[in-house]
């Protein structure tokens, strides 16, 4: 069919009050259609062009080579350009173009593009009826014209390539991107063209239909098409406006594109290998992915990044079945070449999955180099996520040449003692390499799992969940069974050091521990987390339970005590009641040899001043553990046995002095003891029967701290109950609180508050039957002179003059 053409003369530059015109137009375009058309056609002269230019400059103007789409869905491909005009217009700017029908294909199915080179544009409308010239139906046959010096365009602009493509294939998106159209600037507009000419090679059909574009306009910011080429004075104004500008005329860009596909594509490009790109839109799988073009490509023999490779070997292990065994071998040798030395981690990881797609798909021959890469990169690169071939994969010559070459490297590094700071990871890398390799490693083993047993602790604790190294550990142990029973063997020595941490890890770590070693301290630590769940705060139960689970009774094998007591009570001393609970469940020499009774000491030491067990559990213990409790803890233990000598009323004499010498042994003394002593010392003082002897001691030694106890137990309750129902307990305290006037300041102080405070309204609540004999026995027990100042004392009300006054009769008397 004939298409309509369209013919258009653009005003004279300077000229802004002449208006461009139609000159002639084809059947079927409308007049709505032109007034669509023209804004698209309209022409401006780059900075710095002379209104009248010579021949030479007139051609060195750019041409703008349009393709849009029209509203109807109809398009239009056509070119502007300069044309000599008239002597009162130098310069015209003459579009001719041709209006494609809705659905109607460019003549021959070409691409819009592939017309930019058309021989039959004109620059003048056709005049007296002449033939018109068909500038898309008279195309050149094949795709040469299009083509030629692609390849040497796109090595000179190698740098641009990857980001200039990436921007080009999202610009032929179904739904046009937003932000405006891509900025192509080249000093010459030809080069626009060739950039889509890379476009319509690169990508697939119906992405280059959907690219309209024009190659030159001096306002890229109001366009609607999808690409546009600009000078490069306007290259500022573009990015102000917020528009994707790639500026080829100027430097290389610093940045890339993280767009792999469009990376690949570069590297193709610059090989001046385009061909492959048709031939990857042969292979399954998105047309925009990395992985066909990658694998096109480095079966051709194009070089590739690592994250190319990457692509290529996971789309092949995806599709293992999409390659032909030549393909394939390509593919392998090409991923395995020797000359690369920028593989990365994730591109590992993928050629381990191709290598599991292949493995038993193909040939050992050909799968054998992926599995000699792969278990190298597990030596020497430290890649602990790879995925192992399987051990058959190195049967044969192979197996044994790698092996001769890994096999001391392995060896070397298992025994280095710089073990301690390995990951897991590695340890079970280089283990899982040496048996994969049938490297005999029997003689380092037990050091290396010693030291592996530790570090699987400590890194564990410094993770959340499970760690990393969980899969790769618990694959070792179901691949070598040596190596599982030396390790749960370590792990169970370790348990009673730290068995909070080897419970932490089991619970997060489901190790096979169900064959025939005992590994007592492992069962109970796996069993603790479930204990404590179903028992709650019943640690003594929870106990029990833990320490059933070793299946050994704690006098064969001491150690369970403390494996037992770690896990329940961890960093926490057990309560007084528990700590009995556990000196009575094994003997002294169990606890000794397992180093529990340094808990049971702490829980003496933490006990609560009103827990009266806690003096009996320091007597069994200072009897139970003479030589290992001493310092500080045996002269606190001490000072509780004394509590409870003091409170049974057969202590041994000098109670002051014990009491102030333990405490300062026992410093810094926990305040809970130190208050069960002083409150011991000071009721037993406080009491009707204690000797004279002790209280003169306590009053003279004038320590501030047991005389506030004093105090304090003097003002409780029991005491000024005794005060006022015991007339004989009321004269013995007026003459203990008056009888050492020259005592420290401390005493003299307390022993005026006590008898202003205490005793005074005690006996001012008697009878005076109950006074007249607490004056008798003042004076019987004391003299005529004390009970005098009794007397006195009792009639005073001036605490300041009644002292002086008692001071000077007792001085007296």
């Amino acid at each position: 069919m004939s298409l309509a053409q369209v013919h258009h003369i653009s005003a004279a530059p300077g000229d802004e009050e002449a208006a461009g015109r139609f000159t002639a137009v084809g059947p079927g375009v409308s007049a709505a259609l032109l007034a669509e058309l023209e804004p698209l056609i309209g022409y401006a002269l780059p900075d710095g062009a002379s209104h009248r230019p010579a021949d030479a400059e007139l051609r060195s103007l750019p041409q703008a080579f349009t393709y849009a789409v029209l509203s109807d869905g109809s398009r239009v491909v056509g070119r502007t350009a300069p044309a000599r005009g008239d002597g009162t217009a130098p310069v015209r700017f003459h579009t001719h173009a041709v209006h494609l029908p809705p659905g109607v294909p460019l003549p021959g199915d070409r691409l819009p593009v592939e017309a930019w080179r058309s021989p039959h544009w004109v620059s003048a409308t056709p005049v007296g009826g002449g033939a018109l010239s068909d500038p898309l139906g008279l195309l050149p046959p094949g795709p040469a014209p299009v083509r030629e010096g692609l390849d040497d365009f796109a090595v000179s602009r190698g740098p641009w390539l990857a980001a200039v493509l990436a921007d080009l294939r999202r610009a032929s998106e179904e739904e046009a991107p937003a932000g405006g159209p891509v900025v192509l600037v080249e000093r010459q507009s030809a080069d626009v063209a060739r950039w889509l000419g890379l476009a319509a090679v690169t990508l697939p059909r119906g992405s280059v239909e959907r690219l309209t574009f024009t190659t030159y306009t001096r306002r890229p910011g109001s366009s609607a098409l999808r690409v546009v080429g600009a000078p490069p004075e306007d290259a500022a104004a573009a990015r102000e406006a917020g528009l994707r500008v790639h500026v080829c005329a100027d430097r290389p860009p610093v940045d890339g594109t993280a767009d792999a596909w469009a990376r690949t594509a570069a590297r193709v490009w610059r090989s001046r290998a385009p061909e492959l790109f048709e031939e990857a839109r042969g292979l399954p799988g998105d047309p925009f992915a990395a992985g066909p073009l990658a694998v096109i490509a480095l079966c051709s023999g194009v070089a590739l990044g690592p994250e190319e490779r990457a692509a290529a070997a996971g789309w092949a292990a995806e599709r293992p079945y999409a390659l032909d065994a030549k393909r394939t071998g390509q593919l392998v040798e090409a991923l395995t070449s020797p000359g690369i030395d920028d593989r990365t981690g994730s591109e590992f990881d993928s050629v381990g999955r191709l290598f599991g797609a292949l493995d038993g798909r193909c040939p050992a021959s050909v799968t054998a180099p992926l599995a000699a890469m792969l278990v190298t990169e597990a030596v020497r690169g430290g890649n602990g996520s790879l995925e192992l071939p399987r051990r058959d994969a190195f049967v044969g010559p192979e197996g044994e040449a790698i092996a001769g070459v890994l096999g001391p490297e392995i060896l070397t590094e298992l025994e280095s003692g710089a073990g301690g700071g390995r990951p897991v990871a590695r340890t079970v890398q280089l283990l899982r390499v040496a048996r994969l390799l049938g490297v005999n490693g029997t003689e380092v083993l037990p050091a290396v799992v010693a030291r592996l047993a530790r570090t699987i602790l400590t890194e564990a604790d410094g993770s959340e969940g499970t760690p990393a190294f969980a899969p790769a550990l618990l694959e070792l142990l179901d691949e070598q069974f040596d190596v599982r029973t030396a390790l749960l063997g370590a792990l169970d020595r370790i348990a009673p050091e730290d068995p909070g941490a080897v419970a932490r890890f089991l619970e997060r770590v489901a190790l096979p521990f169900t064959g025939t070693q005992a590994l007592p301290h492992l069962r109970m630590c796996a069993e603790a987390p479930g204990a404590m769940t179903t028992l709650g705060r019943d640690r003594s139960a929870v106990w029990h339970r833990v320490l059933r689970a070793a299946g050994l009774s704690p006098f064969a094998e001491p150690l369970v005590l403390r494996t037992a007591v770690g896990l329940v009570w961890e960093d926490r001393a057990p309560t007084v009641e528990e700590a009995r609970l556990l000196l009575e469940a094994a003997t002294s020499d169990a606890h000794r040899t397992a180093g529990t009774w340094a808990r049971l000491v702490d829980a003496a030491l933490g006990a609560p001043a009103d827990t009266e067990d806690g003096t009996a559990l320091a007597h069994d213990l200072l009897r139970a553990f003479p030589q290992e409790i001493g310092g500080r803890e045996r002269a606190a233990l001490q000072l509780l046995e004394l509590c409870r000598d003091l409170r049974s009323g057969a202590p041994e004499p000098g109670w002051t002095e014990q009491v102030r010498t333990l405490r300062d042994r026992a410093a810094p003394l926990e305040p809970a003891i130190q208050e069960r002593a002083f409150t011991a010392l000071t009721e037993r003082l406080l009491a009707p029967d204690r000797p004279g002897a002790e209280l003169y001691a306590f009053v003279r030694s004038d320590d501030a701290d047991l005389i506030a106890a004093y105090d304090r137990a003097a003002r409780t309750e029991p005491t000024r109950t005794r005060l006022r129902t015991h007339p004989a307990y009321a004269a013995d305290c007026f003459t203990n609180w008056t009888a050492h006037p020259h005592a420290g300041t401390a005493w003299t102080t307390t022993a005026a508050a006590l008898l202003d405070e205490v005793l005074r309204p005690a006996v001012r609540g008697m009878t005076a039957e109950a006074v007249a004999e607490v004056e008798e026995t003042v004076g019987r027990t004391g003299s005529s002179g004390r009970a005098n100042a009794f007397r006195d004392w009792n009639r005073s009300r001036a605490l300041g003059r009644l002292g002086r006054r008692i001071a000077g009769r007792v001085r007296r008397g």
